[in-house]
């Protein structure tokens, strides 16, 4: 079974925003676990945490996952997100399959 991380936007104007990014990212992940991924999914693992942790902390401790996926599969706001951009660079350097959700069927 392949281990995937779901990449995308996070962060928002507002708690509502915010809470909208989850569950887009929520649906995707279930998505990709009934296509047989594993999901690794940072929206919904650290949710409402943001005031806990630093940006650096989480973005460190996300990239540390990325690396030990099999896959990434970018959410089609993943261009508004620093992080998944970053996350992005990093799947490409260690040559991990990349799914968009743009081009998913």
């Amino acid at each position: 079974m392949k281990v995937i991380y779901v990449a995308g936007k996070y962060r928002g104007k507002t708690e509502s925003e915010v809470f909208d990014n989850i569950i887009k990212a929520r649906k995707v992940a279930i998505k990709l676990w009934q296509r047989g991924y594993a999901v690794i999914c940072p929206h919904t693992n650290s949710m409402f945490m943001g005031s806990l942790i630093s940006d650096t902390g989480f973005l460190e401790g996300d990239l540390e996952i990325v690396a030990r996926c099999d896959a990434i599969y970018m959410l089609d706001n993943w261009r508004d997100s620093e992080g998944a951009q970053a996350e992005l660079r990093l799947a490409v350097d260690r040559k991990l399959e990349i799914l968009y959700e743009e081009n998913d069927e």
